[in-house]
């Protein structure tokens, strides 16, 4: 059993906990709204574009706002997120990160950031990741979000490496759909009760060896 040519990492929830900044910049938006809105919604979001979060908010409260309000909405949920992950330190890394991708390094394993957040430079740049990875596809590169398949395609194309000799890491149900559709095999980091459709699962980056990428 061989190790793959790459490792594409999703960025929230991965390399990165932003579901805080998410879920306060997205309440506040529901509260707005007079909607009732919990982190268990929250958690629903993951993977999706702002503008599919917003239509799901608006679900969940039985609310209309034409396109125009709907831009509004979101474009003022960014600047409260903004704001808060540009205050992000390299502290702000999950744990088991750095070490897996010096290992991956070590082993001369390409490595990608394939993400639906518009934000993802910002982030990068804060924790100090900015330069660690071969090839960054983040949502400003895409027309389609998870579950489609484009950013860990164009990934895959950015690294010159087939989509089948590429592992994803991922923590959203979206995300590990658009990662078998792209025809990769993908590691599910975190619930293995959410994630199940992941070819092997793990709690954090801690538990992450070159043993499992090979046995995948």
């Amino acid at each position: 059993m061989s190790l793959p040519k790459a490792c594409i990492f999703d960025l929230d929830g991965v390399i990165v906990d932003t579901v805080p900044a998410h879920y306060v910049a997205w309440k506040a938006m529901a509260d707005e709204l007079n909607i009732p809105f919990s982190e268990e919604d929250n958690e629903h979001l993951k993977g999706l574009s702002r503008t599919e979060s917003m239509l799901k908010i608006l679900e969940l409260g039985n609310v209309t706002k034409s396109e125009n309000e709907i831009a509004d909405y979101t474009t003022r949920k960014n600047n409260i997120y903004v704001e808060i992950i540009s205050k992000m330190t390299p502290q702000d890394i999950l744990p088991g990160v750095l070490d897996f991708i010096q290992q991956l390094k070590d082993n001369g394993i390409a490595t990608a950031i394939g993400s639906s957040s518009k934000n993802t430079p910002t982030i990068l740049k804060a924790v100090g990741l900015d330069t660690t990875f071969d090839a960054i596809v983040d949502g400003n590169q895409v027309t389609h979000s998870k579950p489609d398949p484009e950013v860990f395609l164009k990934g895959a194309a950015k690294l010159g490496i087939k989509p089948e000799e590429c592992v994803v890491l991922e923590d959203a149900i979206s995300g590990v759909e658009a990662a078998k559709r792209g025809g990769m095999k993908c590691v599910g980091v975190g619930d293995p009760s959410v994630l199940g459709a992941a070819d092997v699962i793990v709690p954090d980056l801690t538990k992450m060896n070159l043993g499992i990428l090979r046995n995948l």
